[in-house]
C-alpha cells in the first residue's frame, strides 16, 4: 500500500500512460481523450444543440473513465495524501517571488488561486479569461494538451504534433511574457 501513498517516478508513470493509449486503440478501437467527455456529458443530459446530437452511449466508457479520474484524485489527495510538503524548483520559486507571488503554500500561488482572488473583480476576470481561452483553445485545436500530446502523438498524427508544439510555445509565452505583464496590469 505504501507504493500508492507516494509519487511515482516519471520513468514508471510515463510509460504506463504511454502504453495505455495504444492498448486502448488495439484492443477496443477507442481513442483516449478527456476534453471530449464534456461533450459526451452534455449529450447525455439531453442537449438539443446539433453538436450534441450523436450516439454518446458509444463513448460512455469515456465518462466512466473521467469518473475514475475524479475518484482516483479523491483517493490520492484525501485518503492517501503524501506527507512531505511540495517542493518547487528553487529557480521557479524565486521567479514566482519576483512576480509578487508566494509559492510556499502549495502547487499554485494563493494570490491567483484562492477564494479571496476569485471574489476580487480583477482575479475573477483573470480566471474567467484564462478559463475561456483554455476552453476555446481546446475546442479549436480539436482536443486538449494531454489528448494531443498523449493520444495524438502515440497515434502518429501530424496535427497533434503541431498542436503539441503550439501548446508548449503558448505555455512558454504565457509563463514568461503574459503572466508577468498581467500581474503588473492587475496591481
Amino acid at each position: 500500500m505504501e507504493v500508492f501513498g507516494q509519487p511515482w517516478p516519471w520513468y514508471v508513470a510515463g510509460p504506463l500512460i504511454g502504453l495505455f493509449v495504444p492498448l486502448l486503440l488495439v484492443l477496443g478501437n477507442r481513442r483516449f481523450g478527456i476534453s471530449s467527455s464534456l461533450r459526451h456529458l452534455c449529450a447525455a443530459m439531453g442537449s438539443r444543440l446539433p453538436l450534441f446530437r450523436y450516439n454518446w452511449r458509444a463513448e460512455g466508457w469515456n465518462l466512466a473513465f473521467v469518473l475514475g479520474i475524479v475518484g482516483g484524485g479523491f483517493v490520492a489527495g484525501v485518503l492517501l495524501p503524501h506527507p512531505a510538503p511540495l517542493e518547487l524548483n528553487p529557480q521557479t520559486a524565486a521567479a514566482l517571488r519576483q512576480m509578487g507571488l508566494s509559492p510556499e503554500d502549495g502547487l499554485v500561488p494563493r494570490e491567483l488561486f484562492s477564494w479571496q482572488a476569485l471574489l476580487n473583480w480583477k482575479g475573477f476576470v483573470f480566471l474567467l479569461l484564462g478559463g475561456f481561452m483554455v476552453g476555446f483553445g481546446a475546442r479549436w485545436a480539436g482536443g486538449c494538451t494531454s489528448g494531443h500530446a498523449i493520444s495524438g502523438l502515440s497515434a502518429l498524427q501530424p496535427p497533434s504534433l503541431l498542436a503539441t508544439l503550439g501548446f508548449f510555445a503558448g505555455g512558454l509565452l504565457a509563463a514568461h511574457l503574459i503572466l508577468p505583464w498581467a500581474l503588473q496590469a492587475l496591481r
